[in-house]
Order: structure tokens, then C-alpha cells, then sequence
């Protein structure tokens, strides 16, 4: 397992560049000012998401 990362923000670049910390196997955990996205960002990725 890698390391525990945390992403601020999933905008255009944000986005991919989470998923591909996630896919390289790093415990990732997201926050995004617009819920919905940070939602399906886990769904996607399997992260975990943060509230605040």
C-alpha cells in the first residue's frame, strides 16, 4: 500500500491527477467544494471522502 494522500480540489487538472495517485495504489482521501463531484470521484476511485 502507499501512502495516505489527501486532494484538495477536483477541478480539470485535480481530477485525473487523484485517480492516478489512486490507481498507483496511494490511500486517497478527497474534498471538493461541490459535493456531487467529490461523490462520484469515490465512486470512481474508491477513495474516501472528506466532508470538511
Amino acid at each position: 500500500m502507499g501512502e495516505k494522500v489527501a486532494f484538495i480540489g477536483l477541478g480539470v487538472m485535480g481530477y485525473p491527477m487523484a485517480g492516478h495517485l489512486a490507481a498507483a495504489g496511494h490511500e486517497v482521501t478527497v474534498y471538493n467544494r461541490t459535493g456531487a463531484k467529490a461523490d462520484r470521484w469515490v465512486g470512481e476511485h474508491g477513495g474516501a471522502l472528506a466532508s470538511t
